[in-house]
C-alpha cells in the first residue's frame, strides 16, 4: 500500500488527487480533565471541549440490518439507563465493549449498498473531510471505508463538533444523491465520538484507522486513507 497523505488507488485509473490543503496538523491537543467539559445527548452522549482532539466515526444509513440494529438499541437503552452519565473510564470501556466494538465489526462486514466503495461518491466524501482543513479542523488521520468514515483530527477553537460534522454529512448527502440520482436518507443521523485523552490513546487510533481496510478485507481502491505528515513520519519509523 501506499504511505503517501492519500492513499486511494482509484488515482491510477485518472481520478485526479485530493487538494493539497489537506495536509494535517502535527499538534493534537488532549482532553484536559481539568477544564469544563460540555455534554451534549442526541441518541448518544456527545463530549466536547474547545480545541481538542476527537476521533469520530459516522455511517450510512443502511450499514447496519434494521434486526441487528434494533436489539441493539434496546440492549443499549437499558444499559445507559443504569448508567448515566459522566462515566468513569471503566464505564467507558464497559460501553466499547458491549456497543462500539459490536457495531464496528457489523460495519466491517459491508452491509448495505456500501456507496462509498469507489467512484464520484468516494471521491465525494474524501475532498468533503479535507474542505475545511486548517479553517474548522486538523486532520491527523482518516479512512473512507465503503459504508462508514473514522476520522481523527483536532477541533479549531471557536468551532462546535456537531457543527463540523452536520456539514460533512449534509454537504455529501446532497451531492451523492444528485449524481447517483437517488434521493431520501444517506447518512445514519447520529455520529460516535470519543475524546482524545492523552498520546498513547491518539495512537491507537492512529493505528485502527490504518488497519480498519485490512480487517475489512478492502481492495485497493475501495477505500481511501489519509494521514498527516506527522503520523506518517512516526508510523514509518515502527515499520
Amino acid at each position: 500500500m501506499m504511505r503517501n497523505n492519500v492513499t486511494n488507488q482509484n488515482e491510477a485509473a485518472g481520478t485526479p488527487p485530493l487538494p493539497a490543503k489537506a495536509c494535517g496538523s502535527d499538534t493534537p491537543q488532549f482532553l484536559n480533565p481539568f477544564e469544563k467539559i460540555q455534554i451534549t445527548q442526541n441518541r448518544l452522549p456527545h463530549w466536547q471541549q474547545d480545541g481538542v482532539t476527537y476521533f469520530v466515526t459516522f455511517r450510512l444509513a443502511d450499514s447496519i440490518p434494521a434486526d441487528k440494529l434494533a436489539r441493539w438499541k434496546s440492549e443499549r437503552e437499558v444499559w445507559m439507563r443504569l448508567h448515566p452519565p459522566p462515566w468513569t473510564a471503566q464505564v467507558e470501556r464497559d460501553y466499547l465493549e458491549r456497543f462500539a466494538h459490536t457495531t464496528e465489526c457489523w460495519l466491517d462486514k459491508g452491509y448495505g449498498a456500501c456507496l462509498l466503495r469507489a467512484g464520484e461518491p468516494q471521491r465525494i466524501v474524501a475532498n468533503a473531510l479535507a474542505h475545511f482543513e486548517g479553517q474548522r479542523h486538523h486532520s491527523h488521520a482518516w479512512v473512507a471505508m465503503p459504508n462508514h468514515i473514522h476520522a481523527l483530527f483536532s477541533l479549531i477553537e471557536g468551532c462546535q463538533l456537531e457543527t463540523l460534522i452536520q456539514s460533512w454529512k449534509g454537504f455529501t448527502a446532497h451531492e451523492i444523491n444528485r449524481v447517483t440520482g437517488r434521493a431520501g436518507t444517506l447518512w445514519e443521523r447520529d455520529y460516535f465520538d470519543r475524546l482524545v485523552r492523552d498520546s498513547k490513546h491518539f495512537w491507537n487510533c492512529v493505528r485502527y484507522i490504518r488497519r480498519n481496510p485490512l480487517k475489512a478485507k478492502l481492495q485497493p481502491g475501495q477505500y481511501v486513507l489519509f494521514e498527516s505528515n506527522f503520523v506518517l513520519g512516526v508510523l514509518n519509523q515502527q515499520l
